[in-house]
Order: C-alpha cells, then sequence, then structure tokens
C-alpha cells in the first residue's frame, strides 16, 4: 500500500517537487498553497503557482488556502483527516505549529545546506555571498526555523555567471529527486543534528534591497545575480539596470563614470572596478539598450550615469 503525502509549497520550486511526486509510487492526498494574491496594476485575484498548475493539468486535489496555520484548528482537523504518512513541505511560506508537526512526519526541502542560510531567501544570499557552492537539504521539520534534523543533502556549484533564476531551477530539480530518496529510504535514514555554531539566516527581500550605488563593481554585480527576477536593481534615481556583466574588479574610477561606448554596451566604472551594461529603464519607460540611452540624455565618455 503506497504511503500517502499530504504537500505543502507555493511557488515554482514547489510545484516541481510536486510534480515530481505526482509521478511516483506515492499518493499526494491533498495539497496546502497560499492564499490567492492581488497582482499587478490591476490587482487581478491569482492563485500561487502550484494551484494554477493543478488548475491547468485538472489535477483533481483537495486544494486548502488557509490564511494562516497558528492557532488554527480547522486546518489542524483538516489535515488529520487526510491521514497523511509524510507531510512533505517546500516553500510554502509559513511556520507549521505544533499541533500539524505531531500528525505525520514532516519533511522540508530547504534550499541551502543547513546550517547555513535559514530562512526566507537562501538562494539569494548564497549568490549575494559568492558561494561556490549551494543546495538542497531534507531535513526533519521542528518548531524551529529551518533547525530540524538533517535527513540528505544535495550540492549545486554556483557558476560565475548563474543568475537566480538559473539556481531556482537547478535547485528545484535537485529537491525533486532528494524528495523521493528521502521518502524511499526514510526507514533507514540515521537523521543528523545541525551544528548551531554554523548557524547564518537570511531575510525575506523586500524591494528597497534592490538599491544599488557604484562603489564596488563586484559586490554590484552579485546583488545583480541575486536580486534579477525581483527586485531587480536600481540607482537612488529609479534608473534599473539590467544585463550586466563583472568587466574587472580592479580599477580605481569616479562612481558611475561612463568608460567606454561601444556598438551596444557601455562599460562603467566604479570606485573599484568596471561594469558592461547592455540594457537601462529609465522610471515608466520601457527597458532600452543602453547606448541608445545615454545618446538621449546627451551622456559622453567621462559622464556620469545617475
Amino acid at each position: 500500500m503506497s504511503k500517502r503525502i499530504l504537500f505543502m509549497g507555493t511557488p515554482d520550486y514547489a510545484t516541481t517537487i510536486f510534480k515530481e511526486l505526482l509521478d511516483s509510487k506515492y499518493e499526494i492526498v491533498g495539497l496546502f498553497t497560499q492564499p490567492d494574491k492581488p497582482v499587478g496594476r490591476k490587482q487581478l485575484l491569482t492563485p500561487p503557482h502550484i494551484k494554477q498548475y493543478c488548475i491547468d493539468e485538472n489535477i483533481n486535489l483537495p486544494i486548502f488556502q488557509p490564511l494562516k496555520l497558528r492557532g488554527n484548528e480547522e486546518a489542524t482537523k483538516q489535515i488529520t483527516e487526510l491521514k497523511p504518512d509524510f507531510i512533505i513541505v517546500a516553500a510554502y511560506g509559513q511556520i507549521l505549529p505544533k499541533g500539524i508537526l505531531d500528525i505525520a512526519p514532516c519533511i522540508n526541502l530547504h534550499a541551502s545546506l543547513l546550517p547555513k542560510y535559514r530562512g526566507a531567501s537562501p538562494i539569494q544570499e548564497s549568490i549575494l555571498n559568492d558561494d561556490y557552492y549551494t543546495g538542497v537539504t531534507s531535513m526533519l521539520m521542528e518548531e524551529g526555523l529551518d533547525s530540524g534534523d538533517i535527513l540528505g543533502l544535495q550540492y549545486l556549484k554556483i557558476t560565475p555567471t548563474m543568475e537566480v533564476s538559473e539556481a531556482f531551477e537547478k535547485l528545484s530539480l535537485i529537491a525533486a529527486k532528494l524528495t523521493l530518496t528521502t521518502l524511499d529510504n526514510y526507514e533507514n535514514i540515521k537523521p543528523i543534528k545541525q551544528n548551531e555554531s554554523e548557524v547564518s539566516f537570511c531575510k525575506k527581500i523586500k524591494k528597497e534591497d534592490g538599491l544599488v550605488d557604484f562603489i564596488d563593481a563586484k559586490k554590484l554585480y552579485l546583488k545583480y545575480k541575486a536580486y534579477s527576477f525581483w527586485p531587480g536593481i536600481f540607482l537612488e534615481s529609479e534608473l534599473k539596470i539590467k544585463d550586466i556583466e563583472l568587466n574587472e574588479e580592479k580599477s580605481i574610477n569616479n562612481q558611475g563614470q561612463i568608460l567606454e561606448i561601444k556598438d551596444d554596451f557601455i562599460i562603467v566604472g566604479c570606485e573599484k572596478g568596471s561594469l558592461k551594461i547592455k540594457t537601462l529603464q529609465a522610471p515608466s519607460k520601457k527597458a532600452i539598450n543602453s547606448v541608445d540611452f545615454i545618446r538621449g540624455q546627451r551622456l559622453e565618455i567621462n559622464s556620469i550615469l545617475i
């Protein structure tokens, strides 16, 4: 008799794991995800990625979208009635209270090598810190934030040009395989305690985190790679900087000085290093080629991009 799985997740990272489980020998008995949210200028009520996938693929599962789990007796009752053997959690967006943790073993697929980067933005944090490796940890959940015992680890090498979207995609595929490996071998796994002396945390990203300046080219480039999906990076003037490469890290320049103008990109100096910028976007305007932008602004070599 196949094991019964309750799945809890929200974004596309979770959907990839969910799809792997749907194709497996395990029986998914229900889905918990975040409530639909208003999106865009028209504030259209939009379902989470994983719910939209279920709608598009006509997947007939009970879907629950409680605003909160803590203190929610109805949600606890609903989960109990589903009689799960395991609860699989991936980027769900809420901390599970003890009442739910006690129903069945809860396994979280966290996109970092725990105990590094507990919290909401581990993939972005690993890119921001210029790590050589990141990965996924399957862990047995407890009441703390990502503090449970480790059941399995899988590594991913971060290449020098890897942006957050590529990292998300690769890590979601890794997490999907690690989920099945963990479930298949659960009875034989000896959980490992996390080393509390190596713990670090990462925060929920806010729009203002995308603010940058031309002080350090490498740091600006890392921020671009980490935040290219959202919120993007932008100057104090709200000029958005898009599609950039690190040119070099050692030259000394004036902040934001245009050093070279090529056919389809410009070289902009930082106090330390310089950047190749291909696309810029002024507030409330469309993104355009950086050369066309500076021509429109009558900027030349040695002008300051602000």
